[in-house]
């Protein structure tokens, strides 16, 4: 059903960016998209939260509330900083309670079909700018930093590609922040925009930094202000040796089809409750090195956070190894097409080389391309947006 609706919604989405094109005002084709990703959402965050689970259900007890040793001080202060920037009318745009339901209102997709709440870089003034990206700074690390401004200026490819202004642009990328700034107290911020969103939950001194959605088109920007750009490509070739580095029956084990012919992303937005059971091979089945190799592919995803912080969820994720599964469908020639999945109870990682939506000057339609990645990362059983962190906490320390 997902997938015949992602076949649908593409064909649609082509049509509407051929539309577009650089008029001033919404062509009717591009208010009926928005229309159906607000329906969308609106759907899902009408469901009550669970979690991405299998069909067995929630796995409880995964994720106590402790200390990691790692300060959280300077995300608190930049935060803090970037709301006293912000003017009252900002403000009530911008700031929600902790546990507002805003916290699941975001999209991968254009600013153009799913309107977002919050202050954007595009509307900033030079000051807000800096304290914004200080926020950044001080969340994530250089290699998460450096991938957000590089997923940014893909935004600027598209638009100097499609000019259409309404959807595209680098600076279109939205900041709402969750509660009160604090070193004890639950808050986080989110950031969100087309191929970009970033949910960052922080409590005491433990970070939860799901759902992150990280993608772009085109992968590599050939001309305009940012010729030369390029992003996710050690995701895609360190997803891609993995898999070479399988044996044959493992390989077999792991491939759930060999044709790569479609979106096969499962988790991206309005799929907070996502029931995925376990598929491939899992990681007790695997050897020390081919294990070895498969954290250093979560590592990349990890990573972009701080690397403190970065180790402490590493060391989480070790300790499940063994019932880590890896998921491939396409093939393993070095300029395969392919979708990856790694899945285990404290994460979920999709890597997917998707079909064309705002290249098709250069890519043909409905054919999934290297030039289009989406992956995504979550924390399943129940904590994306720290939500089983704010739980206990809010079970022993009542608002």
């Amino acid at each position: 059903m997902i997938n015949k609706l992602s076949t649908w919604l593409l064909a649609s989405l082509c049509l509407v960016s051929q539309q577009a094109g650089a008029q001033a005002q919404y062509p009717d084709s591009l208010l009926s998209m928005k229309r159906i990703f607000s329906q969308g959402a609106a759907e899902a965050m009408g469901e009550p939260f669970q979690g991405v689970h299998t069909s067995a259900g929630l796995q409880t007890g995964l994720f106590p509330v402790q200390t990691t040793g790692v300060s959280t001080a300077p995300v608190v202060a930049a935060a803090n900083a970037f709301l006293a920037t912000l003017d009252p009318m900002e403000l009530s745009r911008s700031h929600f309670a902790v546990d507002d339901p805003e916290w699941r209102n975001w999209s991968n997709v254009d600013v153009g079909i799913f309107a977002r709440h919050g202050i954007s870089l595009e509307e900033m003034d030079a000051a807000q700018k800096e304290a914004a990206w200080d926020l950044l700074r001080a969340s994530l690390s250089a290699r998460g930093l450096n991938l957000t401004r590089n997923i940014m200026r893909t935004e600027q490819a598209l638009l100097d590609l499609n000019e259409d202004m309404i959807r595209y642009g680098e600076e279109k990328y939205y900041f709402t922040l969750m509660g009160l700034p604090s070193t004890t107290e639950p808050w986080g911020w989110q950031l969100d925009g087309h191929h970009l969103v970033i949910n960052y939950f922080v409590l005491g001194d433990q970070i939860v930094m799901t759902p992150a959605f990280w993608g772009g088109e085109p992968v590599f920007t050939e001309s305009g202000k940012y010729a030369g750009n390029v992003i996710l490509q050690e995701e895609q070739d360190q997803g891609l040796a993995f898999m070479q580095a399988l044996d044959a029956g493992q390989r077999s084990r792991a491939t759930l089809s060999p044709d790569k012919v479609r979106n096969d992303q499962l988790a991206a937005a309005n799929q907070d409750n996502l029931v995925l059971d376990y598929e491939g091979i899992p990681g007790s089945e695997l050897t020390g090195v081919q294990r070895q190799h498969l954290l250093e592919l979560i590592g990349l995803y990890v990573g972009n956070m701080t690397e403190p912080q970065a180790r402490v969820h590493l060391s989480d994720i070790a300790q499940h190894l063994d019932s880590t599964w890896f998921a491939w469908i396409g093939g393993v020639d070095p300029d395969a097409v392919f979708y990856y999945r790694v899945h285990s109870p404290v994460i979920l990682i999709e890597f997917d080389h998707q079909n064309p939506v705002g290249t098709l000057q250069k890519n043909p339609a409905g054919t999934p391309t290297r030039d289009h990645i989406h992956t995504v990362v979550r924390t399943p059983n129940g904590n994306d947006y720290g939500k089983d962190l704010l739980r206990q906490h809010l079970l022993e320390h009542p608002h």
